[in-house]
């Protein structure tokens, strides 16, 4: 009875072992077949209103693909840090993304200057990396691993160009932040300027966190330009539209995509009546035609947003949420291997998001055409689309 009761012990032990290596196995299973995805957002500071609907938007397509059953069998895990818009900061999260948490791909960061300082870690480190923002520099020249779902300063710059020649505007004056961001715009708005047409009469700077720019605005307005052009981040072009009220200066004010989203209008008051920029169709989706290609896109995308953020849209968000689309595209069939990750996102072709449409190559990791642009005027504290 005693060796039964002893064989009945044992029985159960082992049971309780085998259980406990069983869960342990499985735990590890599902471990290793979920995907991770890194993403690096300006979620507080001054540059929330990009990283902020940046990561809810990556959040929400990660929850959306796992509940269709994930990527080829495995689900998403979203890691996420928070930047705050500062490049040291953002430094920081890429080496946490590479060497702890181990992701496949990352999303972000949210601005240029964040966005560069990062470049070098993961070109070295081999993952695949979809900025979130504009500067030309992220991928010009091309670099094997970076791509960027933002519509690059280059183009932002020719649209406004453009615009200008509709309204014979000759000679301007350009207000940038001083950071990278700025710094690509000055050399666009610069090298471009003879193409249409115009002269730069005056370059003028300011700091991120500038309170006022009259004395900047003052020299611009002394060559009396037929425009000014600034070229910033919120919140720093809300107040050279304050600055250029002020200073009754009644000439065209025209800014950069930059800005393009509710909060500058919130910022800048009545001073951003007038204004004019280029932006992706997110804010005027109403307007666009029935047989617009994006229209479909983004109409599910402002759906599907507002619904469960109960927020606006921001042609910002839409970048991570392009970045995630196209990124789950490249992950199908790859068995998570970087290498051909990367080859699927430099293969894509044809693919409509809400940024506009999409078509990377081995020369071309931005992959978008001046038709992502349309030019807008802020009226009555909205948008109001421009004639091409």
């Amino acid at each position: 009875m005693q060796q039964r009761k002893i064989s009945i012990v044992t029985l159960v032990l082992a049971l309780c072992v085998m259980l406990v290596l069983s869960s342990v196995m499985t735990q590890s299973v599902l471990a290793e077949s979920v995907y991770k995805i890194g993403g690096i957002f300006a979620v507080t500071g001054p540059a929330s209103f990009l990283g902020d609907p940046e990561k809810k938007s990556m959040e929400m397509m990660v929850e959306q693909i796992n509940a269709a059953g994930g990527i080829d069998g495995h689900m998403l895990e979203a890691v996420i840090y928070d930047s705050e818009g500062d490049p040291a900061k953002a430094v920081t999260a890429v080496n946490k993304l590479l060497h702890k948490d181990n992701v496949i791909a990352i999303i972000g960061p949210s601005a240029t200057p964040t966005t560069l300082a990062i470049v070098n870690f993961v070109e070295k480190a081999q993952v695949p990396l979809i900025s979130c923002a504009a500067g030309i520099d992220i991928t010009s020249p091309v670099k094997p691993w970076v791509f960027k779902t933002a519509q690059s300063d280059l183009l932002a710059v020719a649209a406004i160009y453009k615009q200008m020649q509709t309204k014979n505007i000759k000679t301007i004056g350009i207000i940038t932040v001083a950071n990278a961001f700025g710094e690509s715009g000055k050399n666009q708005l610069i090298s471009q300027a003879k193409n249409f047409g115009i002269k730069v009469v005056r370059q003028e700077s300011f700091g991120p966190n500038d309170t006022d720019t009259t004395a900047q605005l003052t020299k611009i307005k002394s060559t009396s330009p037929d425009a000014i052009v600034c070229w910033g981040t919120n919140p720093g072009p809300a107040v050279v539209a304050k600055n250029i009220k002020q200073l009754k200066i009644d000439i065209p004010l025209y800014q950069s995509h930059g800005v393009a989203s509710p909060k500058f209008i919130e910022l800048a008051g009545d001073a951003a009546e007038g204004i004019i920029l280029p932006t992706g169709k997110i804010l005027v989706t109403k307007l666009l035609a029935a047989d617009d290609p994006q229209k479909n896109i983004l109409e599910k995308y402002e759906a599907d947003y507002t619904a469960k953020f109960n927020s606006n849209v921001s042609g910002f968000g839409g970048y991570a949420y392009d970045a995630m689309n196209i990124l789950a595209n490249a992950i199908k069939g790859s068995g998570g291997d970087k290498n051909k990750i990367r080859a699927a996102l430099e293969s894509t072709q044809k693919y409509v998001g809400v940024t506009g449409e999409f078509n990377f190559s081995a020369t071309d990791h931005n992959g978008l055409s001046p038709e992502a642009f349309v030019m807008v005027e802020i009226k009555g504290g909205t948008w109001k689309m421009l004639d091409k």
